[in-house]
Formats: structure tokens, sequence, C-alpha cells
């Protein structure tokens, strides 16, 4: 009877939960510097295709909508791959993610075209603000807009 019991909990050993975030408790800084940052990306999972995000439009899975919980919304942002170098450019439209350790949420679209696969889910990136819309109106040019484009954006 042990062995079944022990036999049952090995594929759990190593699995950890993703810890979730209290929303009603965590009340994140906005961040308006512009700078470059680097952490977990995921992407948006089907249930919320065609749900109202954070801006009001609608989630489209094809669409280069993102979503931060920092970062303002109308935010223009570069997000790389940091394993594959690959990048797209996003626009913020939503909130979340809502699971610790992670920075930015991406439509299907634009996690296939930096190399993320649903099969993977997540993916170590940097997300680079060009254009940062401020609370008085005015925007912040981000770290992005320093760099060089080569025209084939």
């Amino acid at each position: 009877m042990a062995c079944i019991v022990c036999a049952l909990m090995v594929p759990l050993v190593g699995v950890v939960a993703a810890e979730r975030i209290d929303v009603t408790t965590d009340h994140p800084t906005a961040d308006l510097s512009g700078r470059v940052r680097t952490g977990i990306a995921s992407f948006y999972a089907k249930m919320f295709f065609g749900r109202k995000m954070a801006d009001g439009k609608l989630m489209d899975p094809e669409a280069d909508n993102a979503a931060s919980r920092t970062l303002p919304l109308g935010t223009r942002a570069r997000v790389t791959n940091v394993e594959t170098g690959e990048s797209a450019l996003v626009t913020i439209q939503d909130r979340g993610p809502y699971v610790k350790g992670r920075i930015i949420d991406l439509s299907p679209a634009t996690a296939r075209a930096i190399g993320i696969s649903q099969q993977m889910g997540l993916a170590k990136v940097e997300v680079t603000p060009i254009s940062v819309p401020l609370p008085d109106g005015r925007v912040r040019s981000g770290a992005g807009s320093l760099v060089a484009t080569t025209g084939n954006e």
C-alpha cells in the first residue's frame, strides 16, 4: 500500500503551482520610467479571446495587444524573447498577468512571432518601452525609442 501511495506522489515532485496575485491587496506602482525590464512572459488563454480588455476594446488573439500590471495603457513596447532574439511590437491594452513572477501577457500571435509556443507557455523576455503615456497627457519616449530602426518594421 505504501508503495502505491509513493508511486502516485512521484509525478507531483518538482511541480510548482503558480502563485496567484491577490488583486484586492496588491497594488503595483505605475512604471512611467520607460526603462527596459526583463522577466517572464505568458500569453492570453483562449478563455479571454473576445473579452473586453481594460482599455475597452475586445481581446483579439491575432493583434498586437498585451497586458501589463505596471506599464500604462497605450504604452508601445518591443518584446524580445531572450533565448531566440526574436522580437515584436505590442500595445499595452490590458491589465495582468496576475501570476507572481510574470511581467507581461501577450496575444497568441505575438507569442508565436517571438518563438513562444503553447507547449512552452512561458519565456524570458525583455520589455523595452518605446512610448509611455503619462497621466497629464504627454508621452514619454522610452528606452526603445533610442534604438535605431532598420526600416523593416
